[in-house]
């Protein structure tokens, strides 16, 4: 898909913003990377060490690389994600727009589950959450705007065996959503999740055939969802019609 072509000449309604996207380079996170240029907004993409994505996603974007900023960062390590920051407010005086994607699995049924594989999924879908959202809270109190996105699953609600670290993390960023939505409820400032079910991207390789053809079961519309389908979500939440939208979890499920 080419996101880089002009729309016509219309105002695009993220004009001026400035949106920081982890997990930015594939799957999900560069669908919604690729709707917010496509709707004329700056992104900071962060991606943790996939460099043939990253470069990738440059040339795909290099007839509008000054709304491009791609960086590295493990957003488990509190040292990198510090490092980022002071850049960014350097760069752009502000982040308007926060979309914590980046995620991970290490399935294991919990008998068998390593405490490496517990931890790096929690450290990766939570505490990433946790560390970006607090370092971009300033730079959106100063804006007096902001939205913050937590990209989450329905897992958190479901459970699925040998997920238990998974859904673990992910109904950790739903309680997180609500908790952070009211504390910065009178800034501005929205929280919200999105919540995707099965989604056909990479983040599904690995599955044997007949475990995916289960889960298409599952789903009422008897379909894996798209990316883009997920980053028209967001794009909504992100925008100025949501402004008395937050604490909520929005289910991009297909009815899952």
């Amino acid at each position: 898909m080419d996101f880089c072509a002009p729309k016509g000449g219309k105002m695009e309604q993220f004009t001026g913003r400035v949106v920081l996207i982890s997990g930015a380079t594939r799957g999900i996170g560069k669908a919604i990377a690729q709707s917010f240029l496509q709707e004329g907004a700056t992104v900071i993409g962060l991606y943790a060490g996939n460099e043939a994505a990253a470069d990738h996603f440059r040339q795909q974007t290099v007839a509008i690389a000054n709304r491009v900023d791609l960086r590295r960062c493990d957003v488990r390590n509190h040292q990198e994600v510090c490092d980022l920051f002071p850049s960014i407010e350097n760069t752009y005086q502000k982040i308007d727009v926060l979309i914590n994607n980046a995620g991970i699995r290490r399935d294991a049924i919990l008998a068998m589950m390593s405490v490496s594989q517990w931890q790096e999924v929690i450290d990766t879908n939570l505490t990433g959450t946790y560390l970006l959202s607090k370092l971009a809270i300033p730079l959106m109190l100063s804006n007096k705007f902001g939205r913050i996105i937590n990209i989450t699953s329905p897992v958190a609600h479901l459970g699925f065996a040998g997920q238990s670290n998974y859904a673990a993390s992910k109904a950790g960023q739903v309680a997180f959503t609500k908790s952070l939505a009211k504390e910065v409820a009178r800034k501005k400032i929205t929280v919200n999740c999105v919540s995707p079910g099965f989604i056909a991207t990479e983040f599904l390789d690995g599955l044997p055939p007949e475990l995916l053809a289960e889960y298409k079961k599952m789903v009422p519309m008897r379909r894996f969802g798209s990316p883009e389908d997920v980053a028209h979500a967001v794009l909504f939440l992100a925008g100025e019609k949501a402004a008395y939208i937050t604490g909520t979890v929005l289910e991009i499920s297909g009815g899952l």
